[in-house]
Formats: C-alpha cells, structure tokens, sequence
C-alpha cells in the first residue's frame, strides 16, 4: 500500500471514530461555577477535515494523522486531557510520530514498544490505535498520573533509558493536541475540552500542592487557591488567551501608600496580589497569577499559547512566602462576585491542580 493510501485511509478511520465519539454526546453542560469532578467528560472532538489532515508546523500530514490516532485512541477509552499530550509527548520523541517497522532492539510502531517486552506482537505494535491503547492502559495504571510532570509519567510507561527526554516535547504535544481537537489552524471547529465555555488545551500554571484553598471557612474572602512553588519556578499560562491586566497592586495597610512590588510583601502590612497577570480566554474565563517575584515576562495585549512562560513564583504583595495565588473568573468578569473555585474547573479540564 502506498503512503498516500495509507494516509488517506488513516484520516477515514479518525473520521469515524471522531464522528461516532461525537455522537454519543460527550458534550459538557452546566455553568462554570457547577463544574464537577468528572474529568474524563466534556470531549466534543472535531473530525479529520476533507481530505486528510494537513502540516501543523514541523509535524507533516502522516505525523498529525497518527497523533489524531492517539488522541482518538484516548478518547474512546475516557482518558483525561492530560493522557493525551503525555501519550503524543511520548510518541514525539520515541518515533516523531512516524510508525516505524523498526528500531532500538526489536522497538517498533509510535510508541517503540518492544514484543518481547510483552507489548504485543510487531503486527499489533504497528497498528496505532492498538499501540496507542497499550500505552494507556498502562498509564492509567500509575497512581497520581495525572498529577505527575509529563516527563516522569512518559518514563513510568515507557522505562526509556533517556528518562528526561520526553519534556521538551510538552508544549508542542499540547499545541497539537489542541489543533487536532479544538479546530486551529483551519480546521472543523470543535473543543477539546468544555467547562463554562472554556475551551482548547489547558495545563497546570505550576505543578505544586495546593496549600490555602478557595473560600475556605478560615478565609472567605480568599478568590483562588494557593500553589506552593518555590521561588523562581516558571509560571505558565494556564491556557491560550490574551493578556488583559499586568500590574503592581501591593499597598502598605499602615498608611495606605505604595508599598511597591520591588521587595517581598507581609501577611500583615501588606494588601494586593503584587504582580500579577490576568489572563482572558474564550467562553469569557480570565485567569490571575499573583505575587509573582518579578516584573511579569507578558504585555497587556500580548496573545499567549497554553504552557507559555509568563512570570516567575515570588511573594509580592499580601503573601506571607513564595507560591503562586492563583484565580479563574467566569462571565468575563474579573471581580471577586464573578470568582470560582480552581481546582474542580481544572479537574474537568483534564489539568487537575496540586
């Protein structure tokens, strides 16, 4: 069978199963502020548009044709968003995305797995959605993945002996994953994921616990929750958007005054979020990073990519030590009345927090 056939035969098998999860109503519904913890819900997946899948930068029709396959693959299954781009992620790095009948030893297919590790056999490794399903079953196995930097989840799957590789492949992996399911780059509209009216890929600004969390009986008045990163981690965007607010808000509570965003701020004497960064993105969710340690890396107006670096953790403004405050308001309304809590939204967005 030619390359072009195959290809061809390929993007019709994706249309079926795009079209047929479609169907089967994996629509969420509901306001923001009811968004649950069903994290494997809210998948409404675009089909491969006429003719076959197109280039999406350096990735060429074929390799986003097999990605589409993982991503599908992920979907019938119920995998969260987040099994995805590790799933893609990995494939990136074992085989670029190409099915190769070969490799290290016996490797073979997207993912390399190997036969004689008890993967399959080499006709079963060469079928995508096959191999596909082999890395999933395997992920979901792992306790807390979700919650794991990609590249120590790919590791726990794959064993590879280059454990720290498959990191650099996250911000594509999720670019592309948003491609294939929200309808860029001309193709059919769709969404990845859907809570409020959020939609396209989203990450975790930082992976780090969650200390202070929203509302809390010891803190009513507390508009988000509080992720305890060291100083310095790298910030990044939660999900594509526009910059809408970056500023200093750090007053000293004696008197009023400025108490400036060039030194750390006090529990006590100090109000505001120090620098921060509000973020729009479609169906009229903003989200806010607080107390960052440094002029933010961002611009009002600036258009941001999903996993986009836009600051760095500090403790400016009402902090007591280095985290990252961090806040999601729906209605496009960036006030407190229009605040919800963080952690069930990014649940369902397949990026849980902590």
């Amino acid at each position: 069978m030619s390359r072009r056939m195959l290809a061809t035969l390929l993007a019709a098998v994706v249309t079926v199963v795009f079209v047929c999860l479609a169907g089967t109503g994996l629509l969420l519904g509901g306001s923001a502020a009811g968004c649950g913890s069903g994290a494997t819900s809210g998948r409404s997946l675009a089909p491969a548009p006429p003719g076959g899948w197109t280039a999406v930068g350096r990735w060429d029709r074929n390799q986003v044709a097999n990605a589409a396959v993982i991503v599908a693959a992920g979907a019938s299954k119920g995998v969260p968003t987040r099994g995805w781009v590790i799933a893609v992620a990995t494939a990136m790095q074992e085989s670029t995305l190409r099915n190769l009948p070969g490799g290290d030893r016996d490797s073979v297919g997207l993912f390399q797995q190997r036969p004689s590790q008890g993967w399959g056999n080499v006709a079963q490794l060469l079928d995508p959605t096959y191999a596909a399903g082999r890395f999933y079953a395997k992920l979901l196995g792992i306790p807390g993945w979700q919650t794991l930097p990609l590249t120590e989840a790919a590791q726990r799957v794959q064993v590879s002996a280059y454990p720290d590789a498959y990191a650099k492949w996250e911000p594509e992996a999720t670019q592309l994953v948003g491609t294939i399911t929200s309808g860029e780059s001309s193709l059919p509209t769709g969404r990845l994921a859907s809570c409020g009216g959020a939609s396209g890929p989203w990450t975790q600004p930082v992976l780090a616990a969650v200390g202070s969390g929203f509302r809390s009986a010891g803190r009513p008045g507390h508009d988000g929750v509080d992720l305890s990163a060291p100083r310095g981690t790298v910030i990044r965007a939660a999900s594509a958007g526009i910059v809408s607010r970056v500023r200093c808000n750090a007053i000293d509570n004696r008197d009023g005054s400025n108490w400036g965003c060039d030194r750390d701020g006090d529990p006590n004497l100090t109000s505001g979020c120090g620098w921060y960064v509000d973020i729009d993105h479609d169906g009229g969710i903003i989200t806010r990073y607080c107390h960052m340690n440094e002029p933010p890396r961002v611009e009002v107006g600036d258009h941001v990519m999903v996993s986009q670096p836009i600051g760095v953790v500090g403790s400016t403004g009402h902090s007591s030590g280095p985290h990252l405050h961090f806040e999601v308001h729906a209605n496009g309304d960036a006030n407190a009345d229009a605040a919800i809590d963080p952690v069930p939204f990014m649940i369902n967005l397949g990026a849980p927090l902590g």
